[in-house]
């Protein structure tokens, strides 16, 4: 009931990692499911992730930037009909950016030129967010604790929800176990995590079939993932 009264606020999880309640609007969360509905059409569209035991992760997947399968990323889906991922839209870069910026206060790490000589050796330059992983969730979906370590960068992961609710795990960086929080994300939550924490144990142990805002027309529940790759 107060979850209804109150507003949410923005909470620190632990450090580095913030739960910023309803960062998009209506409006925006319609403009990121229209676009993650043309992202799932073939080629290298939605498919069923399968594991190296012979297992299938409950949640469907698809890939921006990079493609990501267990345990790295390739230039096509390798896993799946073989077509070159999906290209990381700039936009999604500059969405991820305001994302740290308005959950952490500061911008993501910026990187150093690599020549040795030159004009602006040596100086930050920027880091892009280059890859989305983006889950979709039926009623019975799930995702196992783990760790999103697959990258070379330690920038922040920006992860945003559409469409149903569901109960989110932040654990810690040493096991799948206790100490664990359990958040709840709604449509248009933001959830960021870096810093110390940006190698946590996370996973998803129930979504709330049936949810979602009926204006937004989605059923089930979306999950877009933002990374820098450092690849």
């Amino acid at each position: 009931m107060d979850a209804e009264l109150f507003p949410r606020a923005r909470t620190e999880i632990a450090p580095g990692a913030v739960h910023v309640p309803d960062w998009l609007d209506a409006g925006r969360q319609r403009q990121l499911l229209d676009a993650c509905r043309a992202w799932a059409r073939p080629p290298a569209g939605l498919r069923t992730v399968r594991t190296p035991g012979g297992g299938t992760m409950t949640a469907r997947q698809v890939c921006l930037g990079r493609h990501w399968y267990p345990y790295g990323y390739a230039d096509t889906v390798v896993d799946g009909d073989g077509a070159p991922v999906k290209p990381f839209p700039a936009w999604l870069d500059e969405l991820g950016r305001q994302a740290v910026a308005d959950a952490l206060g500061t911008p993501p790490p910026v990187a150093r030129d690599v020549p040795p000589t030159g004009a602006g050796a040596g100086a930050p330059t920027r880091v892009p967010y280059d890859i989305a992983l983006i889950n979709f969730y039926d009623g019975d979906a799930r995702m196992g604790m783990h760790r999103d370590s697959d990258e070379e960068s330690d920038a922040p992961v920006v992860s945003l929800s559409l469409g149903d609710s569901c109960v989110f795990r932040f654990g810690n960086t040493e096991t799948r176990t206790k100490p664990c929080t359990e958040v709840e994300l709604r449509s248009g939550d933001l959830f960021v995590f870096g810093g110390p924490s940006r190698l946590a144990y996370h996973g998803v142990p129930r979504v709330h079939a049936g949810t979602a805002p009926p204006e937004l027309g989605l059923t089930g529940r979306l999950n877009i993932t933002l990374r820098v790759s450092g690849l």
